[in-house]
């Protein structure tokens, strides 16, 4: 077996899901399995590690290889959570292996990742190749659901220090069938509320139904969102967007609703401030719903801004050098979702995505991933980091 195989193997059988809002009460909730198993990994090879914590039972691991004479420095980032495992037909934690492809929640997203990136960094720490990057491995939490973890780390004194070196670059895992993504959305996440006032609904005319309310802004807010999808649009990336995902209010069905909620899902395009998108929505809403409906736009609970391709092209490069030296070629893409190397490259370090798997198996009932692929990607980031 190889040994990113069995890194996987070990990873997945640890459960790391990302509870996603829900109170904590499964027992396979939060990522500190995974954080104690990489704590003892980095303690084996015997490299500088931080413990970051970011929430209760949710720690950030970052390791240091730190050569003698490294004239760049590599950020490697890769998130310890997966999604939830609702509905899924294979056994989430069994890591079983069939023609080549290791299943389970993770497998793909972003374990194998995960494994690639451990494997490579253990390789540099103990071949001690004549020419290696300084290489910074960090493991971080929270990244499926409101990415607490990588903004934990950006705001640190350790990664400003990362940032002061001459050359430093950042490499986010995730599934990209190995070729390099440059450009990707951002995403935004907040409520709006409709007030009302409760009363019983055999006489509903001395209340004020907070969901008939809600009926007459969705009309305005998907009105809002075709317009905006006709009116901002990136070369790369297509049209921003906004949805409505979520709907909830009132208490019971014989009491008229004094409030309903509802959840909106906005995707960035470069250059767009995340915290001044829903203040956007709202004045757009004020000048158009009737004066007498009483609603308003909650904080972000999610912010996440879209990743430039500008400022990485000599990472790509290299990067490119280094996959056409293991499969023969690559390619550069832009793709809709959101990753952490936005929150990173905004923080001044220029940042691009790659790992093993395809983001078609992410988040799926039978989630798996190619073994061999994995081994590949350990491969191609070795070469990276030992590159002229």
């Amino acid at each position: 077996m190889h040994p990113t195989t069995q890194l996987l193997v070990d990873l997945v059988r640890l459960p790391s899901v990302n509870p996603m809002g829900r109170p904590l009460t499964g027992p396979d909730y939060l990522e500190h399995r995974v954080t104690d198993y990489l704590e003892r990994f980095f303690r084996d090879l015997g490299v500088r590690t931080i413990r970051q914590p970011v929430a209760p039972g949710r720690d950030n691991l970052v390791a240091f290889h730190e050569p003698a004479q490294a004239d760049w420095t590599l950020l490697w980032e890769v998130h310890q959570d997966t999604v939830p495992v609702d509905g899924m037909t294979i056994a989430p934690f069994g890591a079983d292996i069939e023609n080549g492809r290791l299943k389970g929640r993770g497998a793909c997203d972003v374990k194998a990742g995960m494994a690639a990136m451990l494997h490579a960094f253990a390789r540099l720490v103990r071949e001690r190749p004549a020419r290696s990057a300084r290489v910074v491995l960090a493991c971080t939490v929270d990244e499926e659901f409101t990415f607490l973890g990588v903004q934990k780390l950006v705001e640190s004194d350790m990664l400003r220090q990362i940032r002061g070196h001459q050359q430093t670059f950042a490499v986010v895992a995730e599934p990209t069938r190995l070729q390099i993504v440059h450009a990707h959305k951002g995403a935004v996440r907040w409520h709006v509320r409709t007030s009302g006032r409760s009363c019983h609904s055999s006489r509903p005319e001395l209340g004020i139904n907070a969901i008939y309310h809600m009926a007459v802004l969705l009309p305005l807010i998907e009105t809002y969102a075709g317009e905006l999808a006709a009116t901002q649009r990136h070369t790369l990336l297509g049209p921003a967007t906004l949805s409505v995902g979520r709907i909830e209010g009132g208490t019971s069905v014989n009491t008229v609703p004094d409030w309903c909620r509802i959840e909106i899902d906005r995707r960035l395009l470069p250059g767009e401030d995340p915290q001044a998108v829903p203040g956007q929505l709202l004045a757009w809403l004020r000048q158009r719903v009737p004066s007498h409906i009483a609603f308003e736009c909650s904080a972000p609970w999610l912010s996440c801004p879209a990743l430039s391709p500008e400022g990485s092209e000599s990472l790509r490069e290299r990067l490119g050098r280094a996959i056409n030296a293991v499969v023969g070629q690559h390619t550069v893409e832009a793709v809709p979702y959101g990753t952490d190397a936005s929150t990173i490259a905004g923080a001044g370090i220029p940042a691009v995505v790659f790992g093993p798997g395809n983001i078609d198996q992410a988040h799926t009932c039978d989630e798996w991933v190619d073994v061999h692929e994995v081994a590949l990607a350990s491969d191609i980031l070795f070469q990276l980091a030992t590159m002229e």
